[in-house]
């Protein structure tokens, strides 16, 4: 089939390559000309395994083509996917849906025989309604078809996410363009794929309603942490005899820092807006919202008593800054509230994270990136452990840091406990 992905951001590339990896015609579309010619010569604009060596592969095939002309790429293809950017509004809670609305008035010139446009950004109930009627001013009814496709691609394991989804969620009731996607689809469904045909309305809900009850899993066992700290339960242990109810489930049953990315932050505050306008309180999801914006503060609080309340010119190294690993996304990683704070209380900070620099930290002074795991352990008084990246899973901090009263806070519980205290070093991790 002939695709258009509208957008090369972390949705639309991953799913374009991933489509033309399918035998399908891919056209990626963006208006960064610079970021269009990196992809040409291969150059990948965010940090995800496996997906240089399959936008290579499928461009030297020809099934994969990048542009910027929006027009051409249109009128070359059946099916359009609108995967551009939904931030959170500045100055509200409300998802910002400019781009998806002014990729529906550019597409609108070009349609002239039937197309499906689909919006596989994550976008609030009744958007897909708001589209077609922008759509209604310059096409005919029976030139297009406007389907809601969500995405479920965790950062770091998107291709693999894409090839072997949970499920496929269409919402539409045109019995045309659910055909049409159901083959689009047939690969995936053929390997074990769930299928499911819901309203448009129902599908754009589905998203944020996965997105909300996933954060909360993360806020609910962050809690049952603070909890374990203070009456000296171990907090894995409640993980795993919580997570072996098969109702309930182990993943994202692990305590750690809070939430971030590009997803659960803005859209649960974007559900919750919705919901607002609905004139539903959406009780559960503003107290998750609450208590993951608290997070943070709490872990402070604790870096705080393990220093003793004595951070000024404390020497502490952050191992990972990214909100979590096998990604460079830093969109609300906690490591933003973090390294600022502990900054104004006159601490030194150095960082390492295997994805590399992030200019993030440019405007603040005594912020050194370290280019490896041992310059950036070297004379540190406390090592925070921050992200879960392989890289620090086996590390011996004995060797690392030659200094005799260093401390670990382990913020992902990725080390063992009592490894560390036979190299006589002080450990303290989440939930413990």
């Amino acid at each position: 089939m002939k695709l258009c992905m509208i957008g090369t951001g972390y949705v639309g590339l991953v799913s374009g390559v991933c489509f033309a990896d399918l035998g399908n015609e891919v056209i990626c579309v963006d208006k960064d000309l610079n970021k269009i010619k990196n992809l040409k010569r291969g150059i990948i604009p965010i940090y995800e395994p496996g997906l240089e060596e399959l936008t290579k592969k499928n461009f030297k095939s020809g099934r994969l083509k990048f542009t910027t002309n929006l027009s051409d790429a249109v009128k070359r293809s059946q099916i359009i996917f609108i995967c551009v950017g939904t931030p959170t509004k500045k100055n509200g809670n409300a998802a910002d849906l400019s781009q998806v609305f002014n990729v529906a008035k550019e597409v609108s010139y070009d349609i002239k025989n039937f197309k499906i446009l689909i919006t596989k950004s994550t976008v609030p109930v009744t958007t897909g309604d708001k589209i077609e009627k922008i759509l209604l001013k310059k096409v005919k009814k029976k030139n297009f078809s406007i389907v809601s496709n969500p995405e479920f691609l965790r950062e770091g394991e998107a291709i693999r996410d894409f090839n072997f989804p949970d499920r496929i969620v269409i919402g539409t009731s045109d019995k045309k363009s659910n055909k049409i996607m159901k083959s689009l689809y047939a690969p995936l469904i053929s390997k074990g794929a769930k299928y499911l045909n819901t309203s448009r309305r129902g599908a754009e809900l589905i998203k944020y309603a996965s997105n909300a009850f996933l954060a909360t899993k993360i806020s609910f066992i962050n809690e049952l942490a603070n909890l374990s700290e203070k009456i000296g339960v171990n907090i894995e242990d409640v993980s795993i005899g919580m997570g072996l109810d098969k109702r309930i489930g182990g993943r994202f049953l692990r305590a750690g820092p809070a939430y971030g990315g590009s997803c659960f932050p803005k859209d649960t505050r974007a559900i919750a807006d919705t919901a607002k306008l609905f004139k539903t309180d959406l009780s559960i999801i503003k107290s998750v919202i609450k208590s993951n914006k608290n997070r943070s503060v709490i872990l402070l609080k604790r870096v705080s008593k393990i220093l003793k309340n004595k951070i000024k010119n404390k020497k502490i190294t952050f191992l990972g800054v990214t909100f979590k690993a096998n990604t460079d996304d830093m969109r609300e990683s906690s490591s933003l509230t973090m390294i600022p704070y502990l900054l104004k209380k006159g601490a030194k900070i150095k960082y390492y994270d295997p994805s590399g620099y992030k200019k993030e930290f440019e405007k603040f002074k005594n912020v050194t990136f370290a280019k490896n795991i041992k310059s950036s352990c070297e004379g540190a008084d406390l090592i925070i452990i921050h992200t879960e990246w392989n890289d620090f899973k086996s590390l011996n901090f004995k060797s690392l840091s030659k200094k005799r009263n260093v401390i670990i806070y382990d913020m992902r519980n990725i080390l063992s406990p009592e490894k560390i205290k036979k190299d006589k070093i002080s450990y303290f991790a989440i939930g413990k």
